[in-house]
């Protein structure tokens, strides 16, 4: 990490419904086009898994699905990709409708298997208390450079029925649209085609899920598909911890496998990465990319603490009515809290080390991979200051009084 960015806190341990492009509309369950991959419905742009095509002998682009589907034995491979779509958009829609108010679903194209590298694209959805549904999708502020929606991957975006970001409230960075009860297969029909033909998911076996209830506790319930569910990689981390102490154990170093090691197999399998590959910095932390901010984990020693944590901003002027923003915005929060101190805006949530559960380490991450990602930009554009990954920021001046951020 740079001096401009110090390592750990001081004294701290819709619309038309959905309908999609030119002769083509949603159908219920995410029935697929009856056309190829070429219509405009599934136009690939530069930047997101969609948009990767082959060269045909005669210079022009082909699309892997066409160069599969000419091969005989390949011929029912749409049938079958199709069916696997349907199959989730209809246990989605059977579960948004069981799901009670405040859960929350995410839905994320596992950036591993589908070899996006930092760039995750998601889509999630909360549920309201009058049973409504309000959307939101990943946008080009969350994307790193090589990945982001085009203009013509924008235009599918709006077709489907999202509107831009900053348009629906609270929607921020993202895409959003807010949908009533009764429409649940609409809008699963809305977000396979987001993840399918926008951000280019091949197969739902390709996504990762979480639904979650007002406490941010995993509500049971049937799979969907052949996505893979966030209980799977809570089972996962177990499995993983139990063969590292028990290598450990065999080659007679230490009765338990130490804190850090348990942290870093964590957020390994997290970012569905080997352990050793973790990015740490010269201060030991474990950096975590998010979108534009930047988290850090940090294991402590005295007394065993983990520290998930982010330099929000930097080079912020320290105003009273910044420290009223941040008083506001940490009451409102289930855990952790925000503070400024040497001109720098900290988010941090601690987890005891002692009797350490991976979940919990689990829910900070996730928790502040948001968090950071989102206040990021709220606070930037009232306050002024640095983002960690803001592309040309510059910090207010002394007295310069800012109004706030439009999107």
């Amino acid at each position: 990490m740079t001096a401009d960015h110090p390592s750990a806190p001081p004294g701290t341990s819709t619309q038309q419904g959905a309908q999609t492009h030119q002769g083509t509309s949603t159908q219920q369950g995410a029935q697929t086009h009856q056309g190829t991959s070429t219509q405009q419905g599934a136009q690939t742009h530069q930047g997101t898994p969609a948009q990767q095509s082959v060269t045909a002998q005669h210079g022009g682009p082909v699309h892997h699905e066409s160069v599969l589907l000419d091969e005989p034995s390949t011929a029912d491979l749409r049938a079958k990709v199709t069916q696997a779509w349907q199959e989730f958009a209809r246990a989605l829609a059977d579960r948004l409708a069981d799901l009670p108010p405040g859960a929350h679903v995410e839905l994320t194209l596992d950036p591993t298997a589908s070899g996006t590298d930092d760039a995750v694209y998601s889509v999630g959805v909360d549920i309201e208390a009058d049973g409504r549904f309000a959307a939101r999708a990943v946008g080009n502020a969350a994307l790193p450079q090589g990945h982001r929606l085009d203009r013509a991957a924008v235009a599918d975006m709006v077709a489907l029925g999202w509107s831009p970001p900053g348009v629906v409230e609270g929607s921020g960075d993202q895409f959003g649209l807010h949908c009533v009860a009764g429409e649940r297969t609409r809008l699963a029909a809305l977000l396979s085609r987001t993840l399918r033909d926008i951000y280019g998911a091949p197969h739902p076996a390709f996504l990762v899920y979480l639904i979650e209830d007002a406490d941010g506790e995993p509500l049971p319930g049937p799979p969907l598909g052949t996505a893979r569910g966030g209980s799977d990689l809570v089972r996962e981390i177990e499995t993983e911890l139990e063969e590292a102490l028990a290598v450990a154990g065999a080659d007679g170093e230490t009765e338990v496998l130490e804190l850090a090691d348990r942290v870093r197999t964590v957020v390994s399998t997290m970012l569905r990465s080997d352990s050793d590959r973790v990015q740490v910095d010269s201060d030991g932390d474990i950096n975590i990319r998010a979108g534009s901010a930047m988290v850090f984990v940090r294991v402590r020693d005295n007394p065993p603490l983990v520290d998930v944590f982010s330099p929000v901003l930097t080079e912020v002027e320290p105003t009273e009515r910044l420290y009223v923003k941040l008083s506001e915005l940490t009451n409102r929060m289930p855990i952790g809290r925000l503070y400024c101190a040497d001109d720098t805006v900290w988010a941090s949530i601690p987890v005891f080390g002692r009797n350490f559960q991976p979940t919990h380490l689990m829910l900070a991450v996730q928790v502040m991979t948001g968090l950071a990602d989102e206040l990021d930009d709220r606070l930037h554009g009232e306050f002024g200051g640095k983002r960690f990954f803001g592309e040309g920021d510059k910090p207010v001046r002394r007295g310069e009084h800012r109004t706030g951020m439009y999107l």
